[in-house]
């Protein structure tokens, strides 16, 4: 989701929020804006996107468990 200003703000479930600006800009700019979409991602699927580091995958992976998810497996 995007502000008036073209600043990327967090999604409804407030997932992105969580992430480094590199690494939310790098979800969105791929469409991720929700858990159910990053559930259809493996981890290495989403390591490959441009601005998103290993450091951000332990809040990917625990706002996916909050909301019954997880990442999609190999």
């Amino acid at each position: 989701m995007v502000d008036e200003e073209g600043s990327i703000v967090a999604s409804d479930n407030g997932f992105l929020s969580k992430l480094s600006s590199p690494a939310r800009s790098a979800l969105v700019h791929e469409g991720i804006d929700t858990l159910e979409k990053l559930s259809t991602y493996t981890e290495k699927e989403i390591l490959k996107l441009h601005g998103v580091g290993p450091a951000s995958l332990p809040t990917m992976r625990a706002s996916l468990v909050e909301a019954g998810l997880s990442f999609k497996e190999k």
